[in-house]
């Protein structure tokens, strides 16, 4: 299944894409959808209203997550172009619910910044409450997968050696459009390509075939720290080619439209914004 949260004149609906259509679940969101023992059952069998899916408004898959965790250094290109050692284990920073955007909504640049970078993301989002998971339980406990834009605002993130406050930006970062589930792109370790293309200029193109740490091993360390719930989000990091390690360095203007693409999930397409 392709399940949506969009926004309605009457507020936002968890959705299932049929065709050219997407059917009302009966949830506000699919973080509601999520938090029900047997969501699956529930999202394959509604037929509730049908809303055309041109033209759809295509809020964050989850708007509210309890919490998102981000993964640094997960793709070996990324890691080398960083001039980095290939870690032992994930690099782990948090974003909140603030940050989310749409996938279709504008990116604000920050007034603050000149250093607005892009990162395509695998984001795992979480069907099933679970802590201190085991091999089974993690595979259990993923709802499916979605498109992130982990938009850094670059200078802001080396001011310390710690990289939240350049992750963080109210209204930065765009997920979505769809929530698939693994059984349509091929399990819970699927091997799909993404992309980030700039005006038209491809600058990111790997697969998530190439993680270190891949989406059941981090459901697996995350959940060791701190309980997992449904409907938050595990970003599991971005492949080589970022602005930042170019040379010279190239960042996001206002003007510019950033498409963050994964096979078999879809695309976020942002324009950017002056503040």
């Amino acid at each position: 299944m392709k399940l949506a949260t969009i926004r309605t004149a009457d507020g936002t609906r968890a959705v299932r894409l049929d065709g050219e259509v997407l059917v009302d679940l009966g949830y506000s969101d699919l973080g509601e959808l999520f938090a029900e023992a047997d969501w699956r059952s529930k999202a394959a069998a509604a037929s509730g209203t049908a809303h055309p899916v041109e033209g759809a408004d295509f809020a964050p898959v989850v708007p509210h997550p309890s919490k998102v965790v981000c993964v640094g250094h997960n793709y070996t290109n990324h890691i080398k172009e960083m001039g980095r050692d290939l870690p032992d284990y994930p690099t782990l920073f948090p974003k909140f619910a603030e940050t989310l955007l749409g996938a279709g909504d504008d990116i604000v640049k920050p007034a603050e910044t000149e250093a607005l970078d892009w990162e395509v993301e695998l984001a795992v989002v979480i069907g099933k409450e679970v802590r201190r998971a085991d091999e089974r339980q993690a595979a259990d406990a993923i709802a499916g997968f979605t498109v992130m834009n982990d938009i850094s605002v670059r200078d802001w993130q080396f001011r310390t050696i710690e990289w939240t406050q350049g992750k963080i930006w109210e209204a930065s970062t765009p997920v979505g459009p769809y929530v698939v589930t693994p059984d349509e792109v091929g399990g819970v370790r699927p091997a799909l390509e993404v992309r980030t293309v700039v005006d038209g200029q491809v600058m990111q193109q790997d697969d998530t075939g190439t993680l270190l740490f891949d989406p059941v091993f981090l459901v697996r360390y995350i959940s060791t720290v701190i309980t997992l719930r449904p409907g938050d989000i595990i970003a599991t990091g971005t492949p080589a080619g970022v602005g930042n390690a170019r040379k010279p360095q190239v960042f996001l203007h206002p003007g510019q439209t950033v498409v963050t693409e994964i096979s078999g999930l879809g695309a976020c397409t942002n324009k950017v914004v002056e503040a």
